[in-house]
């Protein structure tokens, strides 16, 4: 395994300090963003007792942006995120979240592909209660970091003629016609 591909190893000291392995010096939470924001994994780990502390801290990271403003996750899925600490709901929930960051991470022009590979996956939790308010929110909140996410792929072409769309935003609008003719069925389902 390369040194990039390896996680930086962050140690927390008695004292709460955390330590950067690589560097060999202190680091802050905003620090261990940066280096999540460059492509890098982390492991924080705790020096004394071994334990991985690593979820902890990107929480923390998470909430300290969210408390400043910084809000990417709307009000209503942080509201189901904590309805979704249930014994039903945590079966699905975390493999459906992974599912739709790595749709994210691929880019625009794989998620119709992705959608029709999930539908089993859907079916199954379409039969879950309160899957449709899920489902919803799970959409706005695509859609609300879509809107920032950089485009995969080729550059755009800068030779379009004015007034027609981009193709991005062609294939972003298959998309969400897509999505909207899948929740039509899902909800059919339901009933």
């Amino acid at each position: 395994m390369s040194v990039s591909q390896k996680p930086l190893l962050i140690k927390r000291y008695a004292s709460r300090r955390l330590y950067n392995t690589e560097s060999s010096d202190y680091v802050t939470l905003e620090d261990i963003a940066g280096f999540i924001r460059a492509g890098r994994e982390v492991q924080i780990i705790d020096l004394k007792s071994g334990d991985d502390l690593t979820r902890q801290y990107l929480l923390q990271i998470i909430a300290e942006h969210e408390s400043r403003g910084e809000n990417v996750l709307p009000l209503d899925v942080l509201t189901d995120l904590v309805r979704s600490y249930t014994a039903q709901a945590q079966s699905v929930v975390p493999e459906f979240l992974s599912m739709s960051f790595d749709m994210l991470r691929q880019g625009p022009g794989k998620i119709a592909e992705q959608m029709s590979a999930i539908n089993p996956v859907v079916a199954q939790m379409s039969k879950m209660p309160g899957f449709d308010a899920m489902q919803r929110q799970q959409q706005a909140f695509m859609e609300s970091i879509m809107s920032g996410w950089p485009a995969s792929g080729a550059a755009q072409d800068d030779g379009a003629e004015a007034g027609e769309p981009e193709p991005e935003a062609e294939d972003l609008t298959e998309i969400r016609r897509q999505l909207a003719a899948l929740e039509a069925k899902l909800s059919k389902m339901g009933r």
